[in-house]
């Protein structure tokens, strides 16, 4: 009896191969709806909560903002006053992350009581629990007049086809393309960007709209000027080592005029190496520079009377402390706020 059963199994199973070997499902193609929603999430708490806790809510304990030097954004932002502000509204119109699902960014336009002002910029980062945190929010004054509105669908870069690579390993070479574009546009900006950018990308920091594609680079590259010393701050890359984001300070000089800002980037890894899928240059004031302290100048000797003896001479002691040194207002487009 055993063996007719046993023919019988073994005809279901090459009748039915499903029977003999059920296959796991495919995991779920990785995109970066996860970031938009966390986006989304956060937008929808500055209505409800307040922009102050609700960007305390959905940053990171590292997170930073420029206010505007680079500082920890939990401690810039706790300083912040509790009462109501402005109706702040953004939304995500293009979005990016890491094949491995723990990096990502979006950016869009945002307004202030209603009138469009320009375009925000946020790093969002995957933690422990599987919870979104953002890890830098910024934005320009980037021209959101013609944006699509927050009906309109959020636009993907594309993602990542290349393998794995140790996220250690994936940083320094993605820094060393970094100092490649630095060192390239200390001589010629707009030559070493478009040899860095991908055309899917997109450059914004002057208040024009965002550029975005091949064709349009050239009109934003224009207006930073030929050449800007770059200096790096900080940044991270993914599990995947194929997408990363970078900061750090910009200085250069257009018609006569020393400028200087703070730039973030995104860089994707792909066949042909890393690519610059993201820049913005956000424009800071000068920095504070300390007046000099000079030694006072000596009183005059009183004349001495006939017959009287000379008094000892006394040194000056100098001031120690001065005041600080004024801000003088930058001289750039004016640097717009982050959704905060």
């Amino acid at each position: 009896m055993i063996r007719p059963l046993l023919a019988v199994s073994i005809s279901l199973a090459m009748a039915f191969p499903a029977l003999a070997a059920k296959k796991p499902a495919p995991p779920p193609p990785v995109t970066p709806a996860p970031v938009v929603a966390a986006e989304k999430a956060f937008a929808a708490d500055g209505l409800t909560m307040g922009i102050k806790q609700s960007f305390l809510k959905h940053m990171a304990d590292d997170a930073i903002v420029f206010q505007p030097e680079p500082i920890n954004a939990r401690e810039a932002i706790s300083k912040q006053s509790d009462a109501p502000g402005p109706k702040l509204e953004w939304w995500p119109t293009w979005a990016g992350i890491a094949s491995s699902g723990d990096l990502g960014f979006t950016t869009g336009p945002y307004a202030v009581d209603g009138v469009r002002k320009g375009h925000y910029f946020t790093i969002w980062e995957r933690q422990a629990d599987g919870t979104w945190k953002w890890a830098y929010d910024g934005g320009t004054g980037s021209s959101a007049l013609q944006a699509p509105g927050p009906d309109r669908p959020t636009a993907y870069l594309t993602l990542s086809d290349q393998p794995p690579m140790d996220p250690k390993a994936a940083w320094e070479e993605m820094r060393a393309r970094e100092d490649a574009l630095d060192a390239a546009a200390a001589e010629d900006v707009t030559a070493a960007y478009l040899a860095a950018l991908v055309c899917e990308g997109r450059l914004q920091g002057s208040l024009n709209a965002p550029s975005q594609g091949c064709a349009s680079f050239r009109s934003e590259l224009a207006t930073r000027g030929r050449q800007i010393a770059f200096t790096p701050g900080g940044g991270s890359v993914s599990n995947a080592g194929d997408l990363g984001w970078t900061w750090g300070e910009a200085d250069w000089t257009q018609d006569g005029r020393a400028l200087r800002g703070h730039y973030v980037r995104v860089w994707q890894r792909r066949a042909e190496g890393w690519k610059l899928a993201f820049d913005q240059i956000i424009p800071a004031p000068p920095k504070k520079k300390a007046p000099a302290v000079t030694a006072p100048e000596a009183a005059p000797e009183p004349e001495a009377e006939p017959g009287a003896a000379p008094e000892a001479a006394t040194e000056a002691d100098p001031a120690t402390e001065s005041p600080d040194a004024a801000e003088p207002d930058a001289e750039t487009a004016p640097q717009a706020g982050s959704e905060g």
